[in-house]
Order: structure tokens, then sequence, then C-alpha cells
């Protein structure tokens, strides 16, 4: 298990006396294990674990992780001969220009309007350009850097870095780099912005599998912003999404996933989706399991994509599993942010903390503390701190939002399904009216 942890720590970890693994990778959110950034370099990463199966008994490999880990499991997987992602494929993925270019040849009309931005890091914002307009790295992951600019004063600004963000910027893409331009130069430098049209509609991901070369979809969770803002809220499942807009998604990551060779592994794609004009625009295509996701199809569905990515990197049949009982009818992630470095809630204590686990015995808790410069940086780079993230299930909406607002009070942190949201089913309203 490359890059194991978080959601994937949890999520393997239930199957660790069925499948006893080993992890390797570091965490990029916690020092001193993110120190390992410097000189990092995924192809010697990569060659010192093929070295090391032999010895361990290594079967298989497998990651979640976007940064470093799809990549190296299937730089892994394809030097040891195991099931894995083509290594082209996730690489066209990742190159966020690439895959625009892609998508435009195979589904033009799943796409937005989008190109390079003409200028290196730190070079003063171009003139010319029309705005708004919507800015992201070409590889980058966790919304980094990723959002819309109104003027060029404001794209000036975004763009300014200090020598510690740009090092820390630089060593982030450099591994992706290196193997980019010896896999698919066509796609060109990854140290670049891209940008887009920016779009205005419901915002969903796709969750599913490729197994012999067939796509498999597995779901539709809804992503819901808080208001006003690009910052995630909360994350549902299952989604209000129309049939047509499920099967519109289904088509279009059939066509691209084929045409960049994605014949083996799970993926996830987000996109909007417009009920009104049936319009449907990729955002972007992740070859790897969007593992935040995992328990909410658990809770619902009794299907656990932890499981499906042992039998994917196996080389068997995901769909051959059996399912357990449903434990929820309606699920969600729930995000707590802080728009302001003077509105970030205190972490819970051990006695607040025992009274949450002890009333949602089944609920899982990521707390996410930092120092104060990280988070200044967290401001900059993303809009937000992110502090906290609560998974639950209930019975339906009415139940999870009391679920909610219950298990938010016991930690002490505001409840992401307030703010006036509305029932799932008037998501698109609600972000038509306030992108």
């Amino acid at each position: 298990m490359l890059f194991n942890y978080d959601w994937d720590r949890v999520g393997f970890a239930r199957w660790s006396h069925e499948f006893p693994h080993d992890s390797a990778g570091f965490d990029l959110f916690s020092f001193p294990s993110n120190a390992r950034l410097a000189g990092f370099d995924l192809e010697r990463f990569v060659a010192r674990l093929a070295k090391q199966a032999g010895k361990h008994g290594w079967q298989a490999v497998t990651s979640n992780h976007e940064q470093f880990g799809a990549l190296g499991a299937a730089l892994l997987a394809e030097r040891m001969g195991w099931p894995g992602t083509p290594v082209n494929a996730v690489l066209a993925c990742q190159h966020k220009l690439y895959a625009r270019q892609m998508l435009e040849e195979v589904c033009p009309a799943s796409n937005t309007g989008f190109a390079p931005l003409p200028a290196r890091y730190g070079d003063p914002a171009p003139e010319g350009l029309t705005y708004p307009l919507f800015i992201k790295p070409v590889k980058a992951a966790f919304s980094v850097l990723a959002r819309v600019v109104h003027d060029r004063d404001e794209l000036h600004e975004m763009t300014r870095f200090g020598a510690f963000e740009l090092w820390v910027i630089r060593h982030l893409v450099e591994p992706f780099e290196r193997v980019v331009k010896k896999r698919l130069p066509l796609a060109g430098t990854a140290h670049r912005l891209l940008i887009e049209q920016p779009v205005q509609a419901a915002q969903y991901n796709l969750d599913g599998y490729v197994f012999n070369g067939a796509l498999r979809p597995l779901g539709v969770v809804a992503s819901i912003m808080y208001p006003g803002t690009q910052a995630f809220m909360r994350f549902d499942y299952p989604s209000s999404i129309p049939a047509a807009g499920q099967a519109r998604a289904i088509d279009t990551a059939r066509r691209f996933l084929q045409a960049v060779g994605f014949t083996h592994g799970l993926f996830n794609m987000e996109f909007f989706y417009d009920e009104a004009t049936d319009k449907l625009t990729v955002i972007e295509f992740n070859p790897r399991m969007a593992s935040q996701f995992s328990d909410l199809y658990l809770r619902v569905d009794g299907i656990d994509l932890h499981r499906v990515a042992i039998e994917l990197a196996f080389g068997r049949d995901p769909a051959l599993l059996p399912k357990v009982q449903p434990s929820a009818g309606m699920a969600a992630s729930l995000v707590y942010r802080a728009f302001s470095p003077d509105a970030v809630p205190a972490m819970p204590s051990r006695a607040r903390q025992a009274a949450f686990h002890a009333a949602f015995p089944d609920a899982l808790l990521f707390r996410f503390p930092k120092p104060r410069g990280s988070m200044t940086r967290d401001f900059k780079w993303l809009g937000s701190y992110r502090y906290g993230i609560v998974h639950l299930g209930g019975r339906d909406m009415a139940d999870l939002r009391e679920r909610c607002r219950d298990a938010s009070d016991l930690l002490g942190w505001p409840a992401p399904c307030q703010h006036g949201q509305p029932d799932v089913h008037d998501l698109a309203t609600l972000i038509s009216e306030t992108a």
C-alpha cells in the first residue's frame, strides 16, 4: 500500500487480517514525515521497492494517493508484472492540460474552454485575458491553487509565491515531471498553470472501475459547497442526479478512458451537470479511488471500495464480491472549514471526543490541527483551512442533518449541514445562485 494515510489507512485496515500488507511512502501533511519531499524521486522510490519485493513476499500493489501514489503503484506494477493501471493512462489523467486536449478529441461536448497560462511561475500576469476565469496547476492535488479569479490584479496576487512556496510547488511537481518527460513527452511540462472557462452548475463525482477494458460504474456522489465559495462543505451519497445525467457521465467516462488506454483500475470523474440544459462538463479525471467516498458506499450500498481496490490489485473481478448489509439510507462526508485565521475553532478535547464517539459509535472523525504558518499557506492556496472531517450515516437526508447538527455540537464545531442548505434535490439551484 503506497502512501497509505487517512481514509486509506482506515479502509485497508478493515482487511488487514485477510490481506496482510506493508506500507511505503510518507505523509505530505505532517512533519517530520513530509521532510522526505526534499530530494524525493519517484522512479528511485519504485526501484527500491522492486528490489525489496521478493524479500518481503509482495504480490500486488495499490494506492489512492493522487500526488505520488497512483503513479508509483502503476510504475511498480508494470515493473513487477502485476495487475495495475497502465502508466501512460495515469499520466494522461493527472496531466490536466493533456487530459483537456484528449477530452476535446473524443468528447468535446463535455469539455470547457481551456488554455495553458502563458506565463511561468512568478511572472507578471499576462494581459489580454477575459475574466472571470478558473485557474489551476497542470499537476496538483487537493484543489491547491485552484480557484476563480475575476481580474488581472487577482490573478497576479494569486500567483505571487515566496521562495519556500516555490520550493514546495516545484518539489511536488518534479517527480511527476521526470516521468511524463520520458513516457508522455507530447503532454509538455507540468510546471505551469492552466486556465479554464468557469462553469456554474451542480457538481458531482462518478465513481467506478475498469476491468478487462470494460467500464463498470459504482455510483454518483454529490459535492456541496459552502455558499458563495468553491470550498467543499459536504459530499452526499447517493446523489439525486437525474438518470439522463448519470448516463451522460458514464458515456463521457467510457470515451475518455478508452482514449487514454485506461484498461484496469478504479477511477473518479469530477463533473458539473446542469439539469435544465442536460449539459455535462468534466472537471477532471482521477486515476484512482476517491478514498474519502469509500465509507459512504459501504454504509449505503454495502460495497467496500477498498476491497474492490485489493481485488483489482490481484487482477480479480470485483463484481464477484459479496455485499454486506447497508447501515444507512444516506451518508455524508462533512467537511469543517474556517475562512478566516481568526475564526478557527479549537480542536475537540478528549472529553468531547469521548462524548462524540459514545453518541456516534459508527462515525469517523479526522482532525487536522496545523501550526499557524501552515494555516496561512492553506488560506492562500485553498482559500480556507480544513480542520476536520466527520463521516455519518442516516435513514434519509432529514435524519442525517439532525445527526450532523448533534455530532457537530458535541465536537464544538459549526455544523456543515446548516447555512440554509436545501434538500439535495435543490442543489442545482443553490450552486447556480452562489457560484
